[in-house]
Parts: C-alpha cells; structure tokens; sequence
C-alpha cells in the first residue's frame, strides 16, 4: 500500500510558498447526489508524527480516502482539520452537473474551495489535472496525487466524510433508495430501487443506465 508524504509540500515550503494547499474531490463517478471537493492548508512546520500516526490508534495514517473504512475517515476527519491552518469543503449541485457535465462541475467545486479558504492559497497541489482559471504556475497536478501527497489525502478524507454524510441525510428524504448504504454509486440495490421507483430528483440523469430508465 502507497503512504502518502509530506514530499511536495517540503519542497514548495522551502521555496518559500507558506501556504501550500492540498485540494481533491469526492463523487465523480455516482448516480445521484452533488460532487464535493475540499482543500487543505497545513502548516510548513507540520510535525507528520503528530497527525499521520494517532496516538490511540498508530497503524491509523492518513492515506487516500478510498484505503480508508468509513469508521477509520470519521476518526481522522476532526483530527485534520484540528492540525491544518486552514480548511474548506463546497459542493456542487446535480442541477449543475446535469446542465454542464461532472468535469466543469467539479471545476466548480475546485474554484469554490479556493474561494471560501480564509487564507489564501499560495501554491496548489492536487490529483491529475490543473485547474481552469488558475495560473499554471501555481498549481503542481500529481498522478495519483491522493496517494503521495498528505494534503491531497487530507482533502480526500474530509471532502467523503462530507458527502458521505449528506447521502444519508438524503437517505432519510428518500428512503426507498439506500443512500445511506451505496452513497449514490451505481450499485445492485440501487439499480433495483431506480427499477421499481425511477429517478428523484437527485439523480444524475446521464450517468445513470438507459436501461434502468425505460
């Protein structure tokens, strides 16, 4: 398994950038419910000990969300943005993405973060791909970013505990589809449940089957 570490920061911090931000997204892929990004700001005199190993629980590190069980991002959740300087988390609507598609609405979302940081980033670290309206200069896409840099999996973590979170309030409108358990994902029991009940108006329409939909 790949740890992420505090590499890419390091080098940025001693160029002088204080405020490297971490930022990633959640939710690229489901059927229904809003893509969520988040950005990280942590500090340049970071002690990695102190946040990546818990003291309770020391196999527990901060790593790409995904590698995480959902008790283990719950954990980590409070104790990143309890270490970090700065945090923020946006979503950006189904409304939107239907309008626009999931990449202009996850650039949304990207933009959004920046935004609502209250410090301003100097330097951006995210997974793969630059963000539009940013200068070039400022941002550093990493391949697999959330598995090499610990403010990207930081992002990553507290951006699914969010989402996560908001498709079981969302369960709780419309129980008859299990949000709380696929969290929108194209799974059997929601396939099932879009057969016999259609489409809220949460769905992504164009990312759910044709099929499922006649």
């Amino acid at each position: 398994m790949n740890y992420p570490t505090l590499k890419f920061e390091k080098e940025l911090w001693k160029k002088g950038y204080k405020y490297v931000c971490g930022i990633d997204e959640v939710g690229r892929g489901p059927w229904a419910g809003p893509v969520v990004a988040a950005a990280v700001i942590f500090p340049a005199d970071l002690d990695p000990k102190r946040i990546i190993l818990l003291k309770d629980y020391p196999s527990l590190t901060i790593r790409d969300s995904k590698q995480l069980s959902p008790a283990q991002r719950e954990l980590l959740d409070p104790i990143i943005k309890q270490n970090c300087l700065a945090y923020s988390i946006c979503e950006t609507s189904v409304k939107i993405i239907n309008r626009e598609g999931i990449v202009k609405a996850s650039q949304r979302a990207y933009r959004k973060c920046l935004k609502k940081l209250n410090i301003p980033a100097d330097f951006i670290l995210m997974d793969a791909f630059y963000i539009k309206n940013i200068p070039k200069e400022l941002q550093k896409p990493i391949i697999k970013g959330d598995q090499k840099s610990v403010s990207i999996a930081a992002a990553s973590i507290i951006a699914k505990v969010y989402r996560d979170n908001l498709m079981v309030e969302l369960h709780k409108e419309f129980p008859r589809y299990h949000f709380d358990k696929h969290k929108g994902y194209g799974t059997k029991l929601h396939s099932e449940a879009i057969k016999i009940h259609g489409l809220t108006p949460h769905h992504r329409v164009e990312f759910v089957p044709e099929e499922l939909t006649i």
